[in-house]
């Protein structure tokens, strides 16, 4: 009996397989020389396909930045999301805070993510990526520590504001640090004192 012959891809196959490869692509080509120095045609030449190509599924350089950015940060949720998924609730905001601030600055999520993302996509649509995704999961976790008596009852969208915003900075800051593991150990040690404040 002959072996049945394996079906060709669809052409919806394909064009997603292309549209997965130009987003690794920009992201590999983003992460090693920033969004300004990178151009659509040494992202094609990349990955072996047309300009037309790109433009039936991405309108242009920023709308391809911008997939690049979204997968980033659900990639950093999905990171936070999975530690210590066993522990309770405290430990997990702790843990969870300290797996933004490595994953924010490793290098090839630090140029795209922190540095290049705000001044192409602009300051809002950052931040409702953000908000979508890492300040979420802080807000469900909060509401869960003052559920427990954790923390004290209060409004918690403010406080997630705040968090969120002085680990945006840290990262930032972390970003251009020269020593990232020890300055991360400092930002780590400050922000554990910041968080054990909360408590009732």
């Amino acid at each position: 009996m002959a072996p049945e012959r394996s079906r060709p891809p669809t052409k919806a196959a394909q064009r997603e397989a292309t549209r997965q490869a130009l987003i690794l692509e920009a992201r590999r080509q983003f992460a090693e020389r920033g969004y300004a120095g990178v151009s659509l045609a040494e992202i094609v030449d990349g990955v072996g396909v047309t300009k037309g190509a790109l433009y039936h599924l991405f309108p242009g350089k920023e709308a391809l930045f911008r997939e690049v950015v979204c997968q980033l940060h659900a990639e950093v949720a999905e990171r936070i999301g999975s530690t210590a998924t066993e522990a309770d609730h405290w430990t997990q905001l702790v843990l969870g805070c300290e797996m933004f601030l490595r994953a924010s600055t490793e290098p090839g999520i630090q140029q795209i993510m922190l540095i290049d993302a705000p001044a192409v996509l602009g300051w809002d649509a950052w931040r409702q990526l953000d908000a979508s995704t890492s300040m979420q999961q802080l807000d469900e976790i909060i509401r869960a520590l003052i559920d427990e008596g954790v923390v004290p009852e209060q409004p918690v969208p403010p406080l997630v504001h705040l968090l969120s915003g002085a680990m945006n900075e840290a990262a930032l800051w972390l970003a251009h640090s020269d020593d990232r593991e020890r300055d991360l150990a400092d930002v780590m040690a400050a922000l554990t004192r910041l968080l054990e404040s909360l408590r009732t």
